[in-house]
């Protein structure tokens, strides 16, 4: 018997079945006896609940989303009820609520860009007064002692929250928005104490000095807004406003949570089309020509927002902070075709040493899985690489005296150190300041602003810095230490091409050449392409220069996907989230239905027994199961497929005692609100109280208006490839495989087209 044969019935959670079988099988029947769920037991077959031998890896704990809606009687009731007015109030409603995601993304954004410039302007201040006052007396150890002490008590206080509060909030949170659009619920990833976690996790990173960015979060957080404000009910808070109930299932949560997706992306960077082009391309996986509209519409929003507040808290007259990221005005760029293989060269650049640090990274991330369990280690952990971060800073500082004429930086607080007066330490003014005000200064700053030195150590210092940080129990994107170290060694090769060409001084631009690397560098860790170009061209606001940016991306992508994968992929995979890729594995190319589907399946009959529905709650955790008429021997094995009931079904059901013997009492007023309401955390079984009398007597359950009626389902011959488009098209949860007699014959779920699970 294969690998795949001896699986049992696995969807979302089913990996623990193993333990269950094992457990049931101590006290289960003898095997010359049928299971206590009617499915035969012979030597050659394995049990309901019972795999044949432990796995070999450790199983996925995540489950899957119901992105298929569930046709059943109560919700074609529901549809002969709506009124035109209504149809038009719901896509009205859906607008509105665009709207309002768009503003409260860019609030957010807003409230924490004001704390970190705030915080950062006075942490800066006071370490450049403290250089100043002892640098006279010689003794730079007390600055290096403060500057380390200002970067560790904001990170111990984020990472703590991170840690103990809510660990969903670590990182950016990009890959888990990009496995909840594409099907697979990741736990407490859109809640609210997720957002707060990440709000003020995200700013005490970024004061702390940490190599990170605040423009990756909001990608999470207009995420988690989108979810909450769609579904008018707050279940950490226990409050339902009673509106917009008919949004409540995840068909309509997911479209919310592209538009909140994309509006953080507008939000981060001012860019409306790019942010609506990021979920296309990196995070939805179902897309129609009105969610599009709606997407775009809470971008523009999110922008426009932001920019009015921020303009206005800078005192401007005129709109300029289109984003959280502000690159600042961009002089046109100009370039010659002869240039074009520069660029392309320095794309492979970015693609490879991007190669090289998600390669590091990914290691560095299963160390800290096996090694760094403990919540205190990992707060440790992070107070160290932030300790670390303001040595080498201040060490970089102290040895290279690169000094400038002021007024030649746009820095704030220019440190003199070891240089004559009105001039000041360019190799400092890296480091005093925020990642985004670096990054802007070495795109902006004159030619001959750094030493080949200083930009050369910088590189060596920020590279492995930014690698060890991203993975780290904080709250931190990846955006911005990627773009800065691209911007570094985009500076430093423009240097390098004038001092070994001096003729090309004409029309080399160190700032040009910034930007490609910042570009390079960036699409190498994300392999992102067509998103990436349009958010560069809109931060930057130069059309002209969008051939070099694409011919960039496009060689950074394809020479780092000859070594490995995005980092975002590559995290995905490493937490072994059940996501389906674009196309199928090679392996699964020439096999059928029945190669990879799990099998014996767990069914239930239209009329069930209370006590049958109960154990296979318990017993399994299963998320669906098929409803069939008898089979030939009387059992539920190898019946006929009539439709298919869910869990979260189940658990209603039980819950609100909606037994057939007692239809007289509910079934004129039962509507699908009983099940919007629980909707999305659902009971526990072990909250579930029946009666012993409901379970020793002959209560029992009717399927037929619960039940799916119209489950997707296919012959066991059916191709692979064309079972994975299936679920790719529509979304699905759950696919029956059946006879040529409509049989049930296995199983299939995202998990089987998935070998690394």
């Amino acid at each position: 018997m294969n690998r795949r044969a001896r699986l049992i019935h696995l969807d979302d959670e089913s990996d623990e079945d193993n333990n269950i079988g094992r457990s049931s099988a101590a006290t289960g029947p003898s095997r010359s006896e049928p299971t206590d769920f009617n499915i035969p037991v012979t030597e050659d077959s394995d049990p309901a609940f019972r795999t044949a031998q432990p796995p070999k890896k450790e199983p996925s704990q995540y489950e899957s989303l119901d992105y298929d809606v569930c046709e059943n009687v109560l919700w074609r009731r529901d549809q002969t009820k709506i009124e035109p007015k209504f149809t038009v109030r719901k896509d009205f409603a859906r607008w509105v609520i665009s709207f309002q995601i768009g503003v409260c993304t860019a609030l957010v954004a807003c409230c924490i860009n004001i704390v970190i410039e705030e915080v950062s302007r006075l942490k800066y201040g006071f370490l450049k007064q403290q250089v100043d006052r002892n640098v006279i007396h010689g003794d730079l150890s007390i600055p290096y002692l403060y500057w380390a002490l200002t970067n560790l008590i904001p990170v111990v206080i984020g990472s703590t929250l991170v840690a103990y509060v809510e660990p969903v909030a670590a990182g950016s949170g990009i890959p888990q928005v990009k496995c909840y659009l594409n099907g697979v619920k990741v736990p407490r990833i859109v809640r609210i104490k997720t957002l707060a976690v990440k709000a003020v996790g995200v700013a005490t990173s970024v004061i702390g000095g940490l190599a990170g960015g605040k423009e990756g979060p909001m990608i999470h957080s207009g995420a988690v807004i989108a979810a909450g404000i769609s579904q008018g009910k707050s279940t950490t808070f226990r409050r339902d406003l009673k509106v917009l109930q008919y949004f409540r299932d995840d068909h309509e949560k997911r479209d919310f949570v592209v538009g909140g997706a994309a509006a953080g992306v507008a939000a981060a960077f001012g860019a409306p089309i790019g942010g609506t082009l990021f979920s296309l391309e990196e995070a939805a996986s179902f897309w129609n020509q009105a969610l599009i509209w709606r997407t775009f519409f809470a971008s523009i929003i999110s922008s426009f927002t932001l920019n009015i507040i921020l303009s206005a808290y800078h005192g401007l007259s005129s709109f300029r902070y289109r984003g959280l990221f502000n690159l600042g005005e961009f002089e046109p760029l100009p370039f010659d075709y002869f240039e074009l293989p520069i660029f392309i060269v320095m794309g492979v650049i970015g693609g490879c040493s991007g190669a090289l640090w998600n390669a590091v990274n990914r290691r560095l991330n299963m160390f800290r899985a096996h090694a760094i369990r403990p919540r205190w280690a990992k707060v440790l952990e992070a107070a160290f690489v932030a300790v670390i971060g303001a040595t080498f800073a201040c060490l970089m500082a102290y040895t290279i005296n690169d000094c400038r004429p002021l007024g030649n930086d746009p820095t704030e607080h220019p440190v003199q150190l070891f240089c004559q007066d009105n001039e000041y330490n360019a190799a400092a003014a890296l480091w005093f300041q925020t990642p985004e005000a670096t990054v802007k200064a070495l795109f902006h700053d004159p030619p001959g602003s750094h030493k080949l030195l200083t930009l050369i150590v910088f590189v060596a210092i920020y590279y492995p810095l930014s690698c060890v940080t991203y993975g780290l129990s904080v709250s931190l994107g990846i955006f911005i230490p990627t773009l800065l170290i691209g911007a570094a060694w985009g500076r430093l090769s423009a240097t390098l091409i004038i001092m070994a060409f001096p003729a090309t001084s004409a029309f080399v631009s160190p700032g040009k050449y910034a930007l490609i690397g910042a570009a390079a560098q960036l699409g190498g860790v994300v392999r992102m392409t067509l998103s990436l170009s349009v958010i560069i061209l809109e931060t930057t606001g130069n059309i002209g220069f969008i051939l070099p940016i694409i011919l960039t991306l496009m060689a950074a992508k394809w020479s780092g996907d000859y070594f490995n994968e995005g980092i975002y992929d590559s995290q995905i995979r490493m937490s072994r989230v059940p996501m389906l890729p674009w196309h199928v594995e090679p392996e699964f190319q020439q096999l059928l239905a029945r190669s990879i589907m799990a099998k014996p399946v767990v069914c239930v009959r239209v009329e069930e027994k209370v006590q049958y529905l109960l154990d296979i709650l318990k017993n399994t955790t299963h998320n669906g199961f098929p409803v069939v008429e008898d089979g030939d021997d009387g059992s539920r094995v190898n019946g006929r497929v009539i439709g298919l009931i869910l869990r979260s079904q189940l658990v209603v059901i039980l819950k609100r005692s909606f037994y057939q013997e007692a239809s007289r009492f509910w079934e004129s007023t039962v509507n699908i609100e009983a099940f919007r309401d629980e909707y999305p955390r659902y009971p526990a079984v072990g909250d579930l109280h029946v009666s012993e009398d409901k379970l020793g007597g002959h209560f029992t359950v009717n399927m037929s208006i619960f039940m799916n009626p119209s489950p997707y389902s296919v012959e066991e011959g059916t191709s692979v490839p064309r079972l994975f488009q299936l679920f790719r098209a529509l979304g699905l949860r759950h696919l029956i495989v059946v006879s040529s007699e409509n049989r049930v014959r296995g199983i299939i779920t995202r998990k089987d087209f998935l070998k690394h699970l």
